[in-house]
C-alpha cells in the first residue's frame, strides 16, 4: 500500500481521480496549481500587525527558515508557480529568482542548511544639515518645484544626490506631495540625432509667465545642441527681437565656437518672404558660416520644445522660492542652473550628462564645431545697422544729439546700435577681408 504523502498536488490528484503511481510530473510551467499553503503569507494578516513598528521587512525576519525552504522546495518539484510561490513569500518575481538562485547554489544539503540572507540593516548616508530646510522651502512655494527639480537643488547647493523618489516619499511623510500630473504620451519612434557637436543646434524662443509675481508673458531663448544635449545658451528678455538675439547667439557662439547649421521655424526673423533672400539675421550668421535649417513643424524640432518644458516646469517654482521678479536678478541664477543641468544631470535619452557626451564627442573628434575668428567686424555685425547721411555740417544725429564725425557732409555711413545699448558709428558695412573704419563709438574698452 502507497504511503500516504502531504503533498497538496497528490492530494488533489486522488481527489481528482488520478493515480498516484500515474505518469510523472508535468513541466513547471504546465503542473503550475495555483494554491495556500496553511500559515503562509497568504493567510489574512491581523491588520493591528501590518504597519506595525515591529513589523520587519527582510524575509529572514518574517518568515521562519522552515517554510521559507518549503515553498522554495514545492516551486522546484512543480507543485507552485513562480507568482504563487512569490506572494506566499511576499516577494517581487525577480526577488525570488535570485532567492531561488542562491537556494539551488547551496547543494544537496539546501533542504537541511541553507538559510536566506540578509542585507545588514540601512546603509543609506545620513542628509547633511539644511536638506530636509531646502526641500521644505522649494516644496512649499506655490507654484511648488518638481521632485526632479528639487533633487537636483539639493546637489547643487548640498552637494548630495538624491533621487526624485526619495524627494517624493520625504514629501509624502511631511504632508507636501504635490498632485498627480498627467502621463505624458511616450514617442513610437526614437528621433534622430546628429553625430558630431557643433553640426545642428536647435534655436527657438518661449513666451511664459516665468515670474509668478507677474502676469506678462516674458520670452526665453533656448538653444541646445543636438548630438550632445548640452544647453549653449538659455536667456530671458524683455522682447523676443533681433537685438535680443544678437546678444543670444553672439554670447554662445563666444562660449562654445561656431556650429554649422541653426535650426528653427520660419518666424519672420529667420525667414524671408523672398525667395533667395536673407533675413539680416541670416546675414549676420552667414558672414561667419553658419546657416538656417528650417523645421517644416514644431514636432519636427521636439528636442528644444521639450527643453522650454524643462524652463516652464522649475523657473516659476525656482523664483517663488528666491524672491526673483526682475531680468537682471533671474539670468545669473538661470546661467547656473543651465551649467549644473549641463554638468550633473542625466539626460533619459542619451544615459548621461550633457556635458559628459560633449566632452566624449570631442575626445573621439566628432566635432564640427569651428573657434569664434578674432575678426574686427565682431561688435558691428552683431549690431542693428541703418545707414544715415552726413549733415553739411559734418554732423551725424545720434538720439536727442548730433555728433561731429570725419566723414565728407552728405556721404552716407553706418549708425551701429548694439544689444548692449552703446552706439557705434562706421564708414561702411561689414565685408570680409576689410577693415572697419571707426568714426565713433560709446563701448566699452
Amino acid at each position: 500500500m502507497q504511503p500516504e504523502r502531504r503533498s497538496g498536488g497528490l492530494r488533489r490528484q486522488e481527489r481528482a481521480g488520478g493515480s498516484i503511481n500515474g505518469p510523472p510530473a508535468l513541466p513547471l510551467a504546465r503542473a503550475c496549481i495555483k494554491r495556500k499553503i496553511p500559515g503562509g503569507l497568504g493567510d489574512r494578516v491581523s491588520q493591528s500587525v501590518i504597519g506595525s513598528a515591529d513589523e520587519k521587512n527582510q524575509l529572514i525576519h518574517r518568515c521562519s527558515v522552515p517554510f521559507i525552504r518549503h515553498v522554495l522546495a514545492e516551486f522546484r518539484s512543480g507543485e507552485l508557480c513562480a507568482s504563487d510561490a512569490a506572494a506566499e513569500l511576499d516577494l517581487s518575481r525577480s526577488r525570488f529568482y535570485e532567492l531561488y538562485s542562491d537556494y539551488l547554489a547551496a547543494g544537496l544539503s539546501r533542504d537541511q542548511r541553507w538559510s536566506p540572507g540578509v542585507s545588514g540593516g540601512d546603509h543609506a548616508a545620513e542628509w547633511p544639515a539644511g536638506v530636509e530646510a531646502l526641500l521644505r522651502a522649494r516644496l512649499s512655494t506655490r507654484p511648488a518645484s518638481s521632485y526632479s527639480f528639487v533633487a537636483s537643488e539639493v546637489l547643487r547647493l548640498c552637494d548630495f544626490k538624491l533621487d526624485r523618489a526619495q524627494v517624493r516619499r520625504w514629501a509624502i511623510q511631511n504632508q507636501l506631495a504635490q498632485p498627480a500630473r498627467p502621463e505624458k504620451i511616450v514617442a513610437s519612434v526614437r528621433r534622430w540625432q546628429r553625430s558630431r557637436v557643433g553640426e545642428l543646434w536647435q534655436l527657438d524662443a518661449s513666451p511664459h509667465q516665468y515670474f509668478p509675481s507677474s502676469r506678462r508673458l516674458w520670452p526665453m531663448l533656448n538653444m541646445i545642441d543636438d548630438c550632445s544635449r548640452l544647453f549653449t545658451g538659455s536667456k530671458l528678455y524683455e522682447h523676443e527681437n533681433l537685438l535680443a538675439y544678437f546678444d543670444f547667439l553672439s554670447q554662445a557662439f563666444r562660449t562654445y565656437g561656431l556650429p554649422l547649421l541653426l535650426y528653427v521655424d520660419y518666424h519672420s526673423l529667420f525667414f524671408s518672404s523672398t525667395p533667395d533672400a536673407l533675413t539680416t539675421l541670416g546675414e549676420a550668421l552667414k558672414f561667419y558660416g553658419v546657416t538656417f535649417r528650417y523645421a517644416p513643424t514644431p514636432q519636427a524640432k521636439g528636442k528644444i520644445e521639450r527643453e522650454h518644458q524643462f524652463w516652464q516646469n522649475r523657473l516659476p517654482a525656482y523664483f517663488a522660492a528666491q524672491q526673483i521678479k526682475t531680468l537682471e536678478s533671474a539670468n545669473p541664477h538661470i546661467d547656473a542652473l543651465r551649467e549644473h543641468h549641463n554638468a550633473k544631470e542625466l539626460h533619459r535619452e542619451i544615459k548621461m550628462p550633457p556635458r559628459q557626451a560633449w566632452d566624449l564627442a570631442l575626445r573621439q573628434k566628432r566635432s564640427a564645431l569651428r573657434t569664434v575668428p578674432n575678426c574686427p567686424w565682431w561688435p558691428y555685425v552683431w549690431s542693428m545697422r541703418t545707414s544715415v547721411r552726413v549733415s553739411p555740417q559734418g554732423r551725424v544725429p545720434l538720439g536727442t544729439q548730433s555728433l561731429p564725425v570725419t566723414a565728407k557732409p552728405g556721404s552716407r555711413v553706418v549708425l551701429c546700435h548694439h544689444p548692449s545699448a552703446h552706439q557705434s558709428i562706421i564708414a561702411h558695412h561689414p565685408k570680409p577681408n576689410t577693415q572697419p573704419v571707426l568714426l565713433f563709438t560709446n563701448l566699452p574698452k
